[in-house]
């Protein structure tokens, strides 16, 4: 029987809550896979129903701060949403260890889609099935969903009362919540007999422009190795999707083929992975073979969005849309438009340097096994737009790239091999894959250089 939990502000959305409820439970098709529903309520207010599994009185004595003395009521809506947030990521992390959890599914509006979604991305793995039902679902949703599985569907009327296109979706909600936690439960238990037989999990990053390379790394380690290939895009999320599998113990090792998404967090641009970037498998000391795919470019421009909306959601963050959009400082740059709603810029010689800077501090400050860590150079072009004779060729900011690393890393004992050839070419592809697998075979015998 898979186990749902329905997690939601009872005090402003109760009825709401109990239609979904009663879906998951008593719909024609529910009823042929029977259910149980845990109902939670983070609302300001308490509330009380018999199909309330955790009240809000409980959810606050038993999974909040033992010192909180401030009334509900007091706190303002940004602080009422953090407090309700921390002691529902607390509880939904505690009956996920108790288990078995299935699903998560709630509805709301702006507040309470920021609620719920928090809890999901710091307490669900990644994998559970999980659902929102929101108002904003059609906006902006990368703050929502972050680096998770989040599956958002929006409302289009508000969830505020009942009519029927409101029941509509709801229903379509809760019904594909009770298939996805249906076929979850049924894949856990299959995985549960084929434990002894997992096969080495390898998370690779990959770019539009170093794709060639990717493509035929993932295929070569397919056909000639028992292993698992992960891709991740490196559009930011992606790298942190990869970064938080790491941390979860989910990879085994890392092919950071693509480290484009450095170049976004130190120059500003719209894929950038955060200050934390490379530190999951270095600090989890798991095999690591680094490149430089696409550092010599970043990316401006994913979403569409106007400049002055963007302005006023994120106030300091700028995200630029087509090559109109790109600010005058930068209209003189190297520009390249990947697509009408990409535009890239071509890193300079200095922000190069800067590059290199960031990976050798954080190779120093983070890695737990120096031995683990190795680094394989594209001389020849870090994308498929950087090769001699392309758009983005610039031999001497990639140059100094290079020496940035191979002088911050002298002395260090991490291995770094400057190749000749370009980042897309068929060899340097088979060769990176080997030198991942011969560094993993290594580290599996306990061996270090």
């Amino acid at each position: 029987m898979p186990h749902i939990i329905l997690l939601g502000t009872l005090d402003s959305k109760l009825a709401e809550y109990l239609y979904i409820y009663d879906q998951l439970t008593n719909s024609p098709v529910q009823t042929k896979t029977p259910v149980k529903v845990t109902l939670v309520d983070c609302g300001r207010s308490p509330t009380k129903h018999d199909k309330i599994t955790i009240s809000q009185p409980d959810l606050i004595s038993q999974y909040g701060p033992q010192n909180q003395s401030k009334s509900l009521t007091d706190l303002p809506r940004g602080e009422l949403v953090k407090f309700m947030t921390s002691c529902a990521t607390t509880c939904i992390k505690d009956l996920i260890s108790r288990g078995p959890v299935h699903g998560l599914i709630s509805a709301g509006g702006s507040s309470g889609t920021s609620l719920t979604a928090a809890v999901m991305r710091e307490a669900a793995p990644i994998g559970l099935p999980k659902i929102i039902v929101s108002t904003i679902a059609s906006g902006d949703t990368g703050p929502i969903v972050g680096e998770t599985d989040i599956t958002l569907m929006y409302s289009v009327v508000d969830i505020a009362g009942s009519n029927q296109l409101l029941r509509n979706v709801l229903s379509n909600a809760a019904g594909a919540m009770v298939g996805m936690a249906s076929t979850y439960e049924a894949g856990r238990a299959m995985l549960g007999g084929l434990r002894g037989e997992q096969k080495t999990r390898i998370g690779v990053t990959m770019f539009g422009v170093t794709t060639p390379c990717v493509d035929r790394v993932r295929q070569y380690l397919e056909d000639k190795y028992d292993v698992e290939v992960f891709v991740f895009h490196a559009t930011g999320h992606g790298g942190r999707a990869m970064e938080r599998l790491v941390a979860e113990g989910r990879l085994d090792a890392v092919l950071d083929i693509t480290t484009t998404e450095i170049c976004d967090f130190l120059m500003g641009g719209n894929m950038s992975a955060g200050p934390d970037r490379l530190e999951a498998a270095l600090r989890g000391g798991v095999p690591n073979v680094l490149s430089f795919g696409a550092t010599g470019e970043y990316d401006h421009a994913v979403t569409i969005r106007t400049v002055g909306v963007l302005k006023s959601r994120f106030s300091d963050m700028v995200n630029f849309g087509p090559r109109a959009t790109v600010p005058d400082k930068y209209q003189k740059r190297k520009l390249y438009e990947h697509n009408p709603s990409v535009t890239l810029m071509r890193t300079t010689k200095d922000e190069c340097r800067q590059i290199g800077e960031f990976m050798v501090r954080k190779i120093k400050s983070a890695a737990k096994d120096l031995s683990n860590v190795q680094i394989r150079i594209p001389v020849g072009g870090v994308s498929m737009i950087a090769i001699p004779g392309a758009s983005f060729a610039d031999s001497i900011a990639d140059r100094e790239l290079i020496e940035t690393v191979q002088t911050g890393l002298e002395g260090s004992g991490v291995h770094i091999v400057e190749d000749e050839r370009d980042i897309n070419n068929e060899g340097f592809a088979i060769d990176i894959a080997e030198q991942l697998m011969a560094l993993t075979r290594r580290s599996a015998n306990g061996q270090t250089d």
